[in-house]
């Protein structure tokens, strides 16, 4: 990307792309964090939307300001040597457990849709990653922004349809189960913008950096933290309305979709399963290059190694790992949203 020449809608587009991944288009992020609790999930998904504006534009606001080539340079003027260490080893942490995460949802949805073993969704799903990134291709990652659109379109698009043609299941022999890793609606909230501002602030650094304008990254957190925050609250209600079915689906849009027909169910599990893939790719290499130079003679090994040990992880399942690992990451970045807050008013 050129220096300067990023537009507002491109911006948002980017920041999308970087939040919309198979745990929010699965229906999982946000059957979890947000429709366990019922009408209190929506006033949780009202802030998030809020602070996905707000710490977008702090973050990219950062990365124009300092000319961020990665999130190092924004954490360590916000949060020191010693803090900024704590955030880095976080950020890197929670990119080997998205990528066991991607793993293990690829598992979740083959099984689901074609009724084979999850085992062989998440060995395909490794090789898939593993031969994409030792053959250095990065058309594939640069690709999210081709599939991103069509996942977001799909989620909300589904979510549309069943909300207007489909009656909404009784709630009332519903009993909320949340994480024990989070206490009521607001704290979800609050852990849900936490975990992904920590990947997020990867791509939202540099994306500050090469944006058009002050204007283009204002507006751009705008609309970008807007389209999120719709779609999200388009997923909330699609699955709140089938919510006794979901408790213990693991993929619970793939079960919507199928709802509506056997056809737009599997062309959402085929564009799920893509975006699966390419998040697998960038989680994998970004964890790589943060631990190696992928040029050396040993990258490989890692590569291979840490695909390894995450497929053994996977196996804790897909539903577990977003209860579990999501919301121990969002405690984690609360450090990086206070780091960001303190500069910010520090600075004003």
């Amino acid at each position: 990307m050129e220096t300067g020449k990023i537009s507002t809608w491109k911006v948002a587009a980017a920041y999308i792309g970087t939040v919309v991944g198979a745990g929010f288009a699965s229906g999982q992020e946000i059957l979890q964090f947000f429709a366990v609790f019922k009408s209190r999930g929506l006033y949780g998904l009202v802030i998030a939307t809020i602070l996905f504006i707000v710490f977008g534009y702090i973050i990219m606001d950062l990365g124009m300001s300092l000319g961020s080539k990665s999130h190092l340079e924004i954490i360590r003027h916000t949060s020191g040597k010693y803090v900024g260490g704590v955030i880095d080893a976080i950020i890197t942490f929670f990119l080997f457990g998205a990528l066991t995460a991607m793993i293990a949802g690829s598992g979740a949805l083959v099984n689901q849709q074609f009724g084979i073993s999850s085992l062989w969704g998440n060995i395909i799903m490794v090789f898939a990653t593993v031969v994409t990134v030792l053959s250095g291709t990065t058309g594939v990652i640069n690709s999210i922004s081709v599939i991103v659109p069509f996942l977001l379109t799909s989620a909300v698009g589904v979510s549309i349809f069943t909300i207007v043609f489909m009656p909404a299941k009784p709630e009332a022999s519903f009993t909320a189960v949340s994480s024990e890793l989070i206490q009521g609606w607001f704290w979800a909230a609050i852990l849900y913008i936490s975990y992904n501002m920590v990947l997020a602030i990867a791509v939202l650094g540099p994306l500050g950096k090469n944006a058009k304008s002050k204007k283009a990254v204002k507006n751009g957190a705008i609309f970008g933290g807007l389209g999120l925050g719709l779609g999200a609250i388009a997923i909330y209600f699609a699955i709140s309305g089938n919510i006794i079915d979901l408790t213990n689906v693991e993929v619970p849009m793939i079960y919507i979709a199928g709802r509506i027909s056997m056809a737009i169910q599997v062309v959402y599990a085929i564009v799920l399963i893509a975006e699966i893939y390419t998040t697998a790719v960038g989680s994998l290499y970004g964890f790589t290059v943060r631990i190696t130079d992928v040029n050396s003679k040993k990258a490989p090994y890692i590569i291979a190694g840490t695909a390894l040990i995450a497929f053994a992880a996977s196996q804790f399942g897909f539903s577990n790992l977003v209860k579990y690992l999501y919301p121990i990451v969002g405690y984690g970045g609360l450090i990086l949203l206070a780091s960001l807050l303190y500069s910010r008013f520090k600075s004003a």
